[in-house]
């Protein structure tokens, strides 16, 4: 039974108790879920802290909805003024979407994250994204029977159907390949890669060394995203940021660079996957979590691994080099993650229409198992 929503109070999260019911509820909306992961703690106060680079160029509301002294929904709205130069400057953003099954809490939210948009000027709302769409990215619409990657979302399969009660529409299809290390070499890629010889060069980024190369893989994937649907800009905070993230998790072989004729001609990051890892620690590092944490890392406990990032130079795009290049780093890369117990990767997020990469994807036998979409509509356009 629906409650009116006029009992229904959202407000923006300002204050620390509001945080804390922000950050709690999904706990209690995914109870009995098995295949949710609770982030960890830590990663979400980072988020929302002003140090965040993506705060920068970007602003951001979080908001709460409230039935009584019950939190019942929560979601955000942001605008990067990134968007703005690539000719968007009527986008806004919304995302961190959690809510109980009822229509009236889902329509209350989008009326707040809209009005805060559209005091901004916005008139249209795209998401979710958390917070950036170079960050977790689309509402999980297939694929809910198994736990997501790192940086990747879950949901509750209602989620797309009240979007779409609120005349919300697809405006990307976003797509996860899994599948193992046992595929063949694709028909001919071999004689391509004999064809190249010399002139190409993997290079194999340690750990030492990932800050040094982090500006020329910032370089390589904002020149290979530049054309994509939706793209915006990594900044250099930004992107070095996401690598000291990542640094902990990089072993050997897990990050390539490929180099051509001496010239960077494309890059892969490849790391084990962080969920399986924590989804046992309830969302803490403290007292002992840190300590289990940094022991399976370094006794390789993950079987699983997901490639986050990777760009080919846009010269080499929709060409046999190109592919070429992608299965040189991606064989190489396979040997190393054997070696370390991994047996099984995704690919992602992939673009729907992006029939380039999807053709290298399954022709080394994997399979969409997931599916993920971005909804957009304009903002007050329906009651």
């Amino acid at each position: 039974m629906t409650t009116p929503e006029s009992t229904i109070e959202v407000r923006p999260v300002r204050l620390p108790a509001d945080w804390r019911r922000f950050h709690a509820l999904p706990v209690r909306l995914y109870a009995g879920d098995p295949n949710w992961v609770r982030p960890l703690d830590l990663q979400l106060r980072q988020q929302w802290a002003p140090r965040n680079p993506f705060f920068a160029h970007a602003e951001a509301q979080a908001f709460i909805a409230l039935r009584g002294d019950r939190a019942v929904g929560r979601i955000s709205a942001q605008i990067d003024r990134l968007n703005d130069d690539r000719g968007r400057p009527d986008l806004g953003w919304f995302g961190q979407l959690e809510a109980e099954d009822d229509i009236e809490v889902f329509r209350a939210l989008e009326r707040a994250a809209g009005g805060w948009l559209a005091e901004r000027g916005r008139t249209r709302m795209q998401g979710p994204f958390d917070l950036s769409i170079n960050q977790q990215s689309g509402l999980l619409v297939d694929g809910f029977d198994s736990p997501p990657m790192m940086m990747m979302g879950h949901a509750r399969p209602y989620y797309a159907d009240r979007l779409v009660e609120l005349g919300f529409e697809s405006v990307a299809e976003l797509l996860a390949y899994q599948g193992d290390l046992e595929f063949r070499d694709p028909r001919g890629m071999r004689r391509v890669l004999g064809r190249l010889g010399d002139r190409l060069r993997l290079e194999r980024v340690e750990r030492g060394r990932l800050m040094e190369r982090a500006g020329l893989m910032r370089e390589l994937f904002n020149a290979a995203w530049a054309d994509n649907w939706g793209f915006v800009p990594m900044t250099e905070a930004e992107f070095d940021h996401t690598v000291q993230d990542m640094k902990l998790l990089i072993r050997p072989g897990y990050v390539q660079i490929a180099w051509l004729d001496d010239e960077p001609a494309a890059f892969m990051v490849t790391l084990p996957d962080l969920n399986e890892l924590v989804r046992d620690l309830g969302g803490r590092l403290f007292p002992f979590g840190a300590a289990r944490l940094l022991w399976r890392i370094w006794r390789r406990r993950s079987t699983r691994a997901r490639v986050p990032l990777m760009g080919v130079a846009p010269k080499y795009q929709r060409s046999i080099t190109g592919a070429a290049l992608s299965y040189a780093m991606v064989a190489d890369t396979r040997d190393h993650l054997k070696a370390d117990g991994v047996e099984w990767t995704e690919q992602s997020w992939i673009l729907e229409q992006n029939r380039g990469m999807r053709s290298l994807i399954e022709s080394i036998d994997m399979h969409v198992a997931k599916r993920y979409r971005v909804f957009e509509r304009s903002i007050g356009s329906s009651e």
